[in-house]
């Protein structure tokens, strides 16, 4: 059995562009993507570091002072909200000798001191004290690298790039679908992350294609008409939507899934239909919140929206849910899931926690074990990606998107 030419390559830059550059269109991707340092590393440089990335729900740090450590790839992300309520995410990074500053996980605190030599740093990153300095050292010049973030539906964004891409189309799709979902005014009930032994864009892959549904997920597929072919819900859809409008709510769907060249974010809202009866992503499909938003009652659809590449959220009336995928290694990432309800609900009397995680841990759980089941099947250096099926439309554009991204310098 020969190996499939081009997966023969020594992945420097130019095998990296002549790898993108052989990809046969319609098929997946060869086996270095999903294994090859350097592939990983232009990972980092050209998606990763270039495009807006979900860190959180605003709610977790809700008080002056509040801070969550957030680590993603190599870097560790201080995100706090300062003592005017300013929202900051900085590295954590001392700018004298380069140690950690922030050595707890989450907490309260005005300052952040440096083990090492005791640098001080205010929580909105400004260093106030660098003890034993010379009487000209400028303080002012020697901050925590700050980040850019913005907060938009209650949901924190921020960006490595120095100049980020075009935020305020993004902005504007959040208010008009998680907007309408009541986000702004939300909580997280739940978090809980899967270590997965696998390269990132297996798990984006997995993620947005429902081809897999069927066989993989029958929990979910007795619910969410999304796994089967488009032209078999449409009629589900239609009503789906007459009962949506029939609340006086109007939920934005937009495709903008476009790569950077032009400064813009990707972004893709859309909508669909859960089967006749199911009110929400539960186990039996009953309601397991109090409604939230506009919504006052159920319309039997969920809103997904895909952004950015490494970030999903989904809309049920009554709660949401944001998926995080974080790059850890060549070989490995993590999947953060983010349950919110409504900010007023109170768990134990209002929403049994329970069910509402039900659904998507097990789901997930379920998604673990596939992805891990292919990527160590995609190590087999004869492996040769076969073509993407009709129902795989979204990991087809996504395949055709990251190639363009790790292609631009």
């Amino acid at each position: 059995m020969s190996v499939h030419p081009i997966q023969q390559a020594h992945t420097d830059g130019d095998a990296i562009d002549r790898l993108v550059a052989s990809h046969r269109p319609g098929h997946g991707l060869v086996r270095a993507f999903y294994h090859d340092q350097a592939i990983f590393e232009r990972d980092m440089e050209r998606v990763f570091r270039r495009h807006w990335h979900c860190l959180a729900h605003a709610s977790v740090i809700a008080n002056p002072g509040d801070f969550e450590l957030f680590k993603l790839g190599d870097e560790a992300v201080i995100l706090t909200r300062g003592m005017d309520g300013t929202v900051h995410a900085m590295l954590n990074v001392c700018r004298h000798r380069g140690a950690e500053v922030c050595t707890k996980e989450k907490g309260n605190a005005k300052m952040f001191v440096c083990p090492y030599h005791a640098w001080a740093y205010s929580n909105d990153g400004s260093l106030r004290a660098a003890r034993l300095m010379p009487k000209d050292f400028d303080r002012s010049a020697h901050g925590l690298k700050k980040l850019h973030v913005r907060v938009a539906s209650g949901l924190v964004f921020i960006s490595f790039a120095e100049t980020p891409l075009d935020f305020d189309p993004i902005e504007q799709s959040l208010r008009t679908s998680c907007g309408q979902y009541g986000w702004g005014d939300a909580k997280v009930a739940y978090r809980q992350s899967y270590p997965l032994d696998a390269n990132w864009k297996l798990a984006v892959e997995n993620y947005v294609e429902c081809y897999h549904c069927g066989p993989a997920h029958p929990e979910y597929s007795q619910t969410h008409a999304l796994e089967k072919p488009a032209e078999m819900i449409e009629q589900l859809n239609a009503a789906m939507e007459q009962r949506t409008c029939a609340l006086g709510i109007e939920i934005g769907s937009a495709n903008h899934w476009q790569n950077s060249a032009a400064g813009q974010e990707a972004i893709h809202t859309f909508r669909y239909a859960l089967y006749d009866g199911v009110s929400s992503g539960s186990q039996d499909g009953s309601p397991v919140a109090p409604l939230m938003g506009r919504f006052t009652d159920y319309d039997g659809g969920v809103t997904s929206i895909h952004l950015g590449g490494t970030t999903f959220l989904v809309c049920y009336p009554d709660h949401g849910m944001i998926y995080r995928f974080i790059p850890k290694t060549a070989g490995t990432c993590e999947m953060e899931l983010i349950w919110l309800v409504r900010g007023d609900a109170v768990e134990g009397q209002d929403y049994d926690l329970e069910k509402l995680t039900w659904l998507w841990k097990v789901t997930t759980e379920e998604d673990k074990k596939i992805i891990e089941h292919t990527a160590r099947g995609v190590r087999s250096h004869y492996f040769v990606p076969g073509p993407i099926a009709p129902m795989e439309y979204n990991e087809l554009r996504y395949i055709g998107w990251y190639l363009e991204e790790i292609s631009r310098a």
